[in-house]
């Protein structure tokens, strides 16, 4: 029987695998968007601090003191494969009703990408337990962060969880979450890459990609702000909840005579996912959220690392 951690639990879980990354000297370009890994001084005087995000004035600040390279936190290249014999890429026809468009790795690709890693998609969807293996231990070789999804309905789960199994050591869990499934984690392969999957319904799969593998990527990174910012809201409208579990509800931010979160009506497609820009965070012991409670919020600013 799988564990039932909560979210919190399970993150703990996640950001223990997820070690920074050892660090590197970079040319000045590549560094861009990287963390310096170190202080930087100009004789007695330091100019660039350790744990700072690399922008162009940190740049032109070290080649204004004679510096080509800088010692960096890398990019964690973190690949995403999705897996299940009824996923049909994009641009193909869909052949009978059990198939449907394979999703979630374009999302989560792009997820990664948006936290700071190098995102690699698998453009091969496996479909049975040795195509899955083989493309797993080819991507092993270039890959800090493994995510795999499978099926929206989880016909896949099983496949990806015995393949797994073959090649690390694997925790099977279901957080304390609404709207959530089943999730692997742990360390494969010989040099013990951290590998993580998520449920196959793109919902669920881009809040779990939100709650756990971004503060995972974060912390590969060296990054200093690991999770989203939070704030303070007056709820709009009243919503359910559901006692003894996590939720993250899909809500846009207005100003109100303060900063009200508004629920989105629709919370099951990927169109309120998509609309939202921010979560509102449902604590595991609430038992009612109502209208004008003031209710903690994570902010999606999607353009923002």
């Amino acid at each position: 029987m799988e564990q039932q951690p909560s979210v919190e639990e399970l993150l703990a879980n996640l950001l223990d695998i997820a070690a920074p990354l050892a660090p590197f000297d970079m040319p000045l370009l590549d560094a861009h968007g990287a963390t310096l890994a170190k202080d930087i001084f100009a004789g007695e005087r330091l100019v660039l601090r350790g744990g700072t995000r690399i922008r162009s004035t940190q740049i032109g600040l070290a080649a204004s003191i004679g510096l080509d390279r800088l010692p960096t936190l890398p990019h964690p290249r973190v690949v995403v494969i999705s897996a299940g014999d009824d996923l049909v890429e994009p641009g193909q026809a869909l052949e009978d009703s059990d198939d449907e468009f394979e999703t979630n790795s374009w999302m989560l690709t792009s997820a990664v990408r948006e936290a700071g890693a190098n995102g690699f998609r698998v453009h091969t969807i496996p479909e049975n337990h040795e195509q899955l293996r083989e493309v797993i231990e080819d991507q092993l070789v270039r890959a800090d962060l493994i995510v795999i999804s499978g099926e929206r309905h989880d016909e896949s789960f099983e496949l990806i969880t015995a393949v797994l199994k073959e090649l690390g050591e694997i925790t099977t869990v279901r957080p304390k979450m609404s709207e959530s499934g089943l999730h692997n984690f742990g360390l494969i392969g010989p040099d013990k890459i951290p590998a993580i999957t998520l449920p196959g319904d793109p919902v669920v799969a881009g809040i779990a990609v939100e709650i756990f593998v971004r503060p995972m990527i974060r912390k590969m990174a060296g990054a200093p702000n690991i999770f989203r910012n939070q704030l303070k809201a007056k709820l709009k409208s009243s919503i359910d909840v559901t006692p003894g579990e996590s939720g993250y509800i899909r809500a846009l931010l207005r100003s109100e005579n303060g900063v009200v979160a508004v629920p989105l009506d629709v919370q099951g497609d990927l169109v309120s996912l998509s609309d939202a820009n921010a979560f509102i965070i449902v604590p595991e012991d609430s038992h009612s959220l109502k209208a004008g409670d003031v209710v903690d919020v994570m902010v999606l600013d999607r353009s923002s690392n």
